[in-house]
């Protein structure tokens, strides 16, 4: 994510589409990826971008840069993508975690899977919340302290979620390579 001034960020507070169009061209890559990683769908992550967009330009003027412009931007994104991810589990009548057994093994025991594959379908495996603080910590790399202040949570729900998220991929790791046995 490129710097942006604090100058542009008051600007874009205060109305100045082009501001906030600078902000847009800044961040939306950023958006897009942490965004793709928490609901492991491109499509869905367009959704989530728009979503953050929009909040992030009703909310600007409350930004009072007691913490890092990235900080704040983070929260907002992995917040709407994990109620996002959250909202389609129950529209599904289904949670990312519970996937069946059956859709699992057919997607990993596709010949030409690649390991960006498996990733991603072990990513999904995750409930929302497990799956951002682990693509927070492991993907892109912040400390459990900055993820906890990116997130608004404690730093110890911040380890436990990576701890749990850990285990549960080390199980469907072990069911992946015994199928590609």
């Amino acid at each position: 994510m490129q710097s942006l001034t604090e100058n542009i960020l008051r600007q874009a507070a205060e109305g100045d589409i082009a501001a906030f169009e600078a902000i847009y061209r800044a961040c939306s890559g950023f958006v897009f990826n942490v965004a793709c990683r928490v609901v492991n769908s491109r499509d869905d992550a367009d959704e989530v971008t728009q979503e953050v967009f929009l909040t992030m330009h009703r909310q600007l003027k409350n930004f009072r840069f007691q913490s890092a412009f990235k900080t704040w931007t983070y929260r907002i994104t992995i917040n709407t993508a994990i109620n996002y991810a959250k909202k389609k589990s129950k529209e599904q009548n289904r949670t990312v975690e519970y996937m069946d057994n059956n859709e699992y093994q057919n997607t990993i025991q596709e010949n030409d899977a690649s390991d960006k594959d498996v990733v991603t379908t072990l990513l999904a495996m995750l409930t929302p919340d497990q799956r951002a603080c682990l693509v927070l910590r492991s993907i892109e790399g912040l400390s459990y302290q900055e993820i906890a202040e990116a997130l608004d949570i404690n730093i110890n729900t911040v380890r436990s979620r990576i701890k749990r998220a850990r285990e549960a991929l080390m199980v469907y790791r072990k069911k992946v390579v015994a199928h590609e046995l």
